[in-house]
């Protein structure tokens, strides 16, 4: 239904002041409903026009009383204005709440954020990795600490975050926090979700972030080289524990699946694909993008050897993976045996994937983009900038083919 509403100036008689002028008020109706406000004016009877809602005459009086009528009349109309902006429904409380600037319920940045991460906590599993809930659990306790350390409060008016809050927020973040520069952009993104909760809620009229240039530095990517994968492949363990360990993470340097990703499969993600081969078939748990990737045979050779485990029989798992924790401990520990000098974590295997087993051997960035499930190319490009390797030998079939041209005349043309 469309809200109706209606302006009038009318004098009170039956207020008539000691000097004997009337008072001017003002009535607003919205469908019907009304309600009176003093004007802070008041006119003889004789100089009032009922008609025309305004003093007769163009005198300085006259003139100023009119102009004070006309500035009350817009500041109603922009009351309603700006509710009808927000989506806000037109009554005579808001309204009039909206002219008076009453704010009937403060909205608190902690109670917002908590209620986010809640909702988070909810969807743990179904929309979202415990990861996640964990970084915004962290955030939220990054953002206590700060509004203590910097304004000694336990919680803040989201109506006063602004550009100033969100520097300060982030110099807190890389001083007392003494968070490198991509982790403290990341909090501020978090913070950001927050934000933008408020705005889409209409509690807040401007984005304080809007000013705020995130300066996120490109991290190098480890990977493992060919001779240390084959390093790998090559040790006799002599603990089940430590075999295990090197036989799921090369499964990821040959799958390039995330950690949560393998922990997940099970035998139904193993299928015929496209060219009669067998591939898996799956979605990335961070971004929900599918993921189809053809079975190596190093890769097959891993899943025969787990596929009667007593884990993977009881749990439905194609491999019988341990807790990430487990699985970065003991690989570091095969990187010390394996004399590997770099900090091996499990994630290392999908950055190998990418690098030294896909794109070092010719497969085209697009299908690597693919196999990864990459919403976007551009995140595939990052290990494609790292391979000096691949450019050294791109450049070799150039300088091949270069050397067709006679360069003769170039060195002896002194002219």
């Amino acid at each position: 239904m469309k809200t109706k509403v209606s302006i009038l100036f009318y004098v009170r008689r039956a207020k008539v002041t000691a000097k004997g002028l009337l008072p001017i008020y003002s009535r607003i109706t919205i469908n019907g409903q009304r309600f009176e406000m003093s004007t802070s004016r008041s006119v003889e009877e004789a100089k009032w026009s009922s008609e025309g809602g305004k003093m007769k005459g163009n005198s300085e009086e006259a003139r100023s009383i009119n102009r004070h009528l006309d500035l009350l009349k817009i500041k109603i109309i922009d009351a309603q204005m700006e509710l009808l902006h927000k989506n806000l429904p037109i009554t005579i409380d808001s309204l009039k709440n909206k002219i008076f600037g009453i704010e009937l319920n403060k909205r608190m940045l902690i109670p917002i954020f908590q209620d986010h991460n809640n909702k988070i906590k909810e969807l743990v599993g179904k929309e979202y990795a415990p990861g996640t809930l964990e970084r915004y659990t962290t955030s939220l306790k990054h953002t206590v600490e700060f509004l203590e350390w910097k304004y000694k409060v336990s919680d803040i008016d989201i109506k006063s975050i602004d550009h100033a809050f969100i520097m300060e927020y982030e110099f807190f973040l890389r001083s007392v926090r003494n968070c490198a520069n991509n982790t403290a952009v990341k909090y501020i993104k978090n913070f950001s979700k927050i934000i933008k909760i408020c705005l889409a809620n209409h509690w807040i009229d401007r984005n304080p972030l809007s000013n705020y240039k995130a300066k996120v530095k490109e991290v190098e990517r480890v990977y493992l080289s060919e001779e240390e994968i084959q390093a790998i492949i090559n040790k006799d363990f002599k603990t089940e524990r430590l075999s295990l360990v090197r036989d799921i993470f090369l499964f990821s340097c040959f799958t390039g699946l995330a950690y949560i990703d393998v922990k997940n499969l099970t035998k139904s993600h193993v299928s015929i694909g496209i060219d009669g081969g067998k591939w898996i078939f799956t979605h990335r748990q961070k971004t929900e993008t599918a993921s189809k990737i053809p079975i190596l045979p190093v890769t097959q050779l891993i899943i025969d050897k787990y596929e009667e485990h007593p884990e993977c029989n009881n749990q439905n798992k194609l491999l019988p993976i341990l807790s990430n924790q487990k699985m970065n401990a003991y690989l570091k520990e095969i990187a010390s045996i394996c004399e590997i000098d770099k900090e091996l974590t499990f994630h290392i295997a999908r950055h190998t994937f990418a690098t030294t087993v896909t794109l070092t051997n010719g497969v085209p960035i697009e299908s690597v983009s693919k196999m990864l499930g990459h919403k976007n190319i551009r995140t595939t490009q990052h290990y494609a900038k790292v391979l000096d390797k691949k450019v050294s030998e791109d450049m070799m079939v150039l300088r091949n083919k270069m050397a067709i041209y006679n360069n003769d005349k170039i060195i002896n043309n002194t002219n």
